[in-house]
């Protein structure tokens, strides 16, 4: 694979959207989490379920590896991984570190090859291998996946899991995932997709978890069935549809034929606060308190955790 140059005036602009050194007798209580992906104008990541799809152009694909140099960690899902077999390696010239690969499979559907991409890389020195996190227990993981994986330098971690559907499918909590990898000393992580994690991280209850947003925006569209970027639903206490989130300090920038969103935080975009009787369910005055009766107005908010893919 070839190497990537990216221009010093793009990583500027860049560099305030990135994760910075923590101070000298500092640690920090969680990974800085950058949500980063390609999509195209209706939303969409691919043409179908396990569809490989290119979006980004040349200039907005040496953005995605500049980003993987500033981050210590990449996190996919195993589908991502089964469906496209990425390298997951950073290719900038002269990139003075490889990212850890982090593979979310609770149910340990990829089955580790000396073929996979992800591993070939790290065999040749130009990638690292990848860290599994799995819900399995332990004891019953498959020895040659162990011993494949360690002798290329990954390993599986277990993290606690919820089952949840009618299927009974093991769903993680973000946040035993992201102290999971700061125990790694990952200090940054940069979460790339695919549509189930995405979505999963865009939960109202994650936004406190999401430090940056970057999102390539390719002027194409995919059409119906693809895999979408659209996160569940949210509604008022009087059930009124209302928006799932919103960005914060947001700014657009070209690369190519392609563009940039860049944004530094989440917002769920309403939150209940008392109103008066007779006012609207979305009247924005300040009214007391004297019932339950609630507005809706723009916040950033931290809300109780539940489980992720």
């Amino acid at each position: 694979m070839s190497e990537l140059s990216f221009p010093a005036s793009s990583a500027a602009m860049l560099e305030p959207r990135l994760p910075t050194t923590a101070p000298l007798g500092t640690s920090p209580s969680r990974p800085f989490v950058t949500l980063t992906f390609a999509t195209s104008l209706d939303s969409s990541l691919s043409l179908a379920p396990g569809v490989r799809t290119r979006l980004s152009g040349p200039a907005s694909k040496a953005m995605t590896h500049h980003l993987r140099s500033r981050h210590a960690a990449i996190l996919i899902g195993v589908s991502t991984l089964l469906a496209d077999s990425p390298a997951l390696n950073c290719r900038i010239a002269g990139a003075a570190s490889q990212p850890r690969p982090i593979v979310i499979d609770p149910h340990l559907r990829w089955t580790p090859s000396h073929t996979d991409k992800v591993l070939e890389v790290a065999r040749l020195g130009n990638g690292l291998a990848p860290f599994v996190l799995t819900g399995v227990d332990p004891k019953k993981l498959p020895a040659a996946s162990v011993a494949l994986l360690e002798e290329h330098g990954g390993k599986y971690i277990h993290i606690p899991a919820a089952l949840s559907g009618p299927d009974d499918r093991m769903r993680f909590d973000w946040r035993d995932v992201f102290d999971a990898l700061l125990c790694e000393n990952l200090s940054s992580v940069m979460v790339e997709g695919g549509g189930q994690i995405i979505n999963s991280l865009l939960d109202p209850k994650f936004h406190d978890l999401v430090d940056s947003v970057i999102v390539t925006i390719a002027p194409t569209w995919l059409g119906q069935g693809g895999v979408v970027v659209s996160p569940d639903r949210l509604h008022s206490s009087a059930g009124v549809p209302v928006p799932a989130a919103r960005l914060s300090d947001v700014s657009w920038h070209p690369f190519g034929e392609d563009v940039v969103l860049c944004a530094s935080a989440v917002q769920f975009w309403f939150r209940p606060i008392p109103v008066a009787d007779g006012c609207s369910v979305f009247c924005q005055s300040h009214c007391p308190p004297p019932d339950t009766l609630f507005n809706l107005e723009p916040t950033t908010l931290a809300l109780p955790t539940t489980t992720a893919p």
